[in-house]
């Protein structure tokens, strides 16, 4: 262990020889290798973490899973849950926090033995805390390959590892993936219950449709019934169009933006009219921004003080309605005429006006784009520049 511990300060130099100890017949000798590996990090470390990857300790499993991801998403050992692991003999406990939003840039490739070694893991590991590291793992690289391995997951019984599965496959977005996961929308768990929820509506599981609209009118709590209307907003059926003209004047909000979601995915023109009296009596920032979600998605383009897509654009300014505000003009600028009209504002917006279009921009935007973010990487703000470089490459690595 001491040599090891030698071996680690001489850098990535050294990285042959501590990969040697992961062979040892000592677990702790392996252990200290496989710390020393994350600490070192780096691409060179891949093969090595891989190998520690197949290791059958629990705690030399997770470890190498976080360090893999690191080398793809530099500082995740900061958040992963390598440094909250417990150990109490061949047993390991790890704190998993419920904040799941981390995901690799779109141009970020990863090798295939690194989702293979990951799926696995999530398939059928020594714990249930390293499958469920595994499978938060797999979603952060975005890894499609292991999508077999996720949906074995699902029949763990374990709260977690189905919780973490199911956030993978949202993160991966393979729209094949939804009947696989269809018989959760019926869990007891309500935590189990929503994600499989938001993870039907992302993969636009059609099929799943009658068990959605049950799920709205007998909820198993409030807050699923909200996810199962905002499911089935997502789905997109003119034969729901009823479901959410009765929503839209809840009295919760929650249901309310739902309604305006599915709305707003529907684009009927005769919605026009009741969306535009709804968006002058919203009271609340979520109702009113998927409000003016709905009407720009009807067509309205006017970029004026109090027009819906000023609203919008606005809110990218706000620091608890910026990502909603993102993900509304990301769906929203699908459209070219969209994305037209949001240009001009470039030339005067501010900093987080232009780093917020230019991840939409790098979702949603084509050739006609390319333009503009190209001038943003000469923006004099460092931040503006640094967001637009990303997002260019982004953009170029999803239209070519």
């Amino acid at each position: 262990m001491r040599a090891v511990r030698a071996m680690a300060a001489q850098g990535q130099d050294s990285i042959p020889k501590i990969a040697a100890y992961l062979r040892d017949p000592d677990t702790n000798v392996r252990l200290e290798a496989v710390k020393a590996l994350d600490d070192i990090g780096g691409p060179k470390t891949v093969d090595a973490l891989v190998e520690a990857a197949r290791d059958n300790d629990p705690e030399i499993q997770i470890r190498a899973a976080d360090g893999l991801v690191n080398v793809y998403l530099p500082g995740y050992l900061k958040t992963g849950i390598s440094g909250t692991l417990r150990r109490a003999g061949n047993s390991v406990r790890a704190k998993f926090t419920d904040t799941n939003d981390q995901i690799i840039d779109a141009y970020v490739e990863v090798p295939l033995p690194v989702i293979q070694v990951l799926g696995r893991q999530a398939r059928g590991s020594v714990s249930f805390e390293s499958r469920a590291n595994a499978a938060r793992a797999l979603g952060i690289l975005r890894g499609q390959a292991a999508i077999p391995d996720l949906l074995e997951a699902l029949n763990s019984k374990d709260n977690r590892l189905m919780y973490e599965s199911l956030v993978a496959l949202q993160k991966i977005r393979d729209p094949a993936a939804g009947p696989g996961l269809a018989f959760l929308l019926h869990d007891l768990d309500e935590k189990v219950r929503i994600a499989a929820l938001q993870a039907t509506g992302i993969l636009r599981n059609q099929a799943a449709a009658p068990e959605v609209r049950d799920a709205i009118d007998h909820p198993l709590t409030l807050k699923t019934q909200r996810e199962a209307l905002s499911a089935l907003a997502m789905m997109a059926d003119q034969a729901d169009r009823s479901i959410f003209l009765r929503y839209l004047n809840d009295r919760d909000e929650g249901l309310r933006t739902a309604s305006a979601e599915g709305l707003a995915r529907l684009k009927s023109p005769d919605d026009r009219m009741v969306l535009e009296k709804a968006f002058e009596t919203e009271r609340t920032s979520g109702g009113r921004l998927a409000i003016a979600f709905a009407i720009v998605s009807l067509g309205s383009r006017q970029i004026s003080e109090f027009s819906p897509l000023q609203y919008l654009i606005n809110n990218l300014n706000v620091k608890a309605y910026r990502n909603v505000a993102i993900a509304y003009l990301t769906e929203a600028a699908r459209d070219p005429e969209l994305r037209q009209a949001i240009y001009p504002i470039l030339t005067h917006a501010t900093r987080d006006e232009k780093t917020g279009i230019s991840i939409v921009l790098a979702r949603s935007g084509d050739r006609d784009s390319e333009t503009y973010l190209e001038a943003l990487v000469k923006d004099p703000d460092p931040e503006v520049m640094q967001e637009s470089t990303r997002s260019l490459r982004t953009l170029r690595t999803r239209i070519r």
